[in-house]
């Protein structure tokens, strides 16, 4: 895959493929000796309100080999029309996974036992400039690009993801599964073109993804016309609203997502927390009732487990407007999902 190098971990024994579950005992059959500088915090012997938060307690790192997965905020939200907040969404989660443990309960990827994985802070960004904004988030995203490691972010409002992809899908398109209650395809909103709704259009307008391999999920809420979707429909997404996903059902869908993306081709993942249904993230800045569980998304993530995840995100997720911090602790724990993911797609 030219968009990602292997990872740096030494394979010690191997049993073949990763295993689907763990074994009874809880020994993983593939052990991987990993660079000790790159384990997290264990929170069976450093309780988790404890320390410096970093996501998912892992080792803070510079941006450098052998690092493989770098874990990246975006605090920026210049490009949000309603309700901001965004910006905080990464020190927010950061807090909330500590929470997170280390081994997927559903298909048994370890990724630290995977992957020299590390937090490598939040990428610089321009308080009043989001075109500025924009240019700062790519250039560090291309440090990372460059010593062949894979990033796991979090936002940061939707604009997030079109400097990632600037950044590591340059030399062809790549695939996008987008978890997201709205298509965010619009050419322009509010006079402008560098937004939240717009980062898909100008992600294909810029050939970064292939429209044939993109999947949006979770599309619900009112419109503004007629023609708000014309443009996914006319560039040939398949745009899965939450009326055909309660008709088809989580099982076919999953499916369908795995159809269209592949495995063997890269595939990026976005986010948008208000896909799922607002009483399990009511922190968020344009909140759709009636979508996805946290459950169903942490599901038909699992299904992806294999296929060749080169990035990912979770964007727009506003601590401020979530007393209870249940928005958080699902956006740190679909951050471990995503994590897994890359990681199994990154091992040896």
């Amino acid at each position: 895959m030219d968009l990602a190098v292997g990872s740096q971990a030494r394979v010690v024994q191997s049993s073949g493929t990763l295993p689907a579950s763990p074994t009874p005992d809880g020994v993983d059959p593939q052990e991987i000796e990993m660079d000790p500088a790159f384990q997290p915090t264990d929170s069976a012997i450093v309780p988790r309100y404890a320390g410096i938060a970093t996501f998912m307690r892992a080792a803070r790192a510079e941006i450098a080999p052998p690092l493989d997965i770098a874990l990246v905020g975006v605090p920026l939200d210049l490009g949000a029309t309603y309700r901001s907040g965004a910006r905080h969404g990464p020190a927010g989660v950061r807090d909330a996974s500590r929470l997170i443990r280390q081994v997927n309960p559903t298909t048994g990827v370890a990724p630290y036992r995977l992957c020299n994985i590390a937090d490598v802070g939040d990428a610089p960004t321009h308080p009043l400039s989001v075109e500025r904004s924009v240019d700062l988030v790519q250039a560090f995203y291309e440090r990372i690009h460059a010593i062949g490691a894979s990033p796991v972010s979090v936002g940061g409002d939707h604009v997030v993801p079109l400097p990632i992809l600037r950044a590591i899908a340059k030399s062809r398109p790549i695939g996008l599964l987008q978890i997201d209650s709205h298509a965010d395809t619009f050419d322009e909103f509010m006079g402008t073109r560098c937004n939240h709704a717009t980062f898909v259009r100008r992600a294909i307008e810029e050939h970064l993804i292939d429209p044939a391999r993109v999947v949006q999920i979770g599309l619900r809420g009112t419109r503004y016309g007629d023609d708000d979707i014309v443009f996914g429909t006319q560039a040939g997404l398949r745009m899965i609203t939450m009326d055909e996903y309660e008709t088809l059902g989580r099982k076919a869908v999953t499916d369908e997502i795995n159809r269209v993306l592949g495995q063997a081709a890269p595939v990026y993942i976005t986010i948008d927390i208000d896909g799922l249904d607002p009483k399990e993230a009511p922190g968020t800045g344009v909140p759709e009732p009636g979508g996805l569980s946290m459950r169903d998304v942490q599901m038909i993530l699992r299904s992806l487990t294999g296929t060749a995840i080169v990035g990912a995100d979770i964007c727009e997720v506003v601590p401020s407007l979530d007393p209870t911090g249940i928005t958080c602790i699902n956006a740190a724990n679909l951050m471990f999902e995503l994590t897994c993911l890359v990681a199994a797609a990154r091992a040896p």
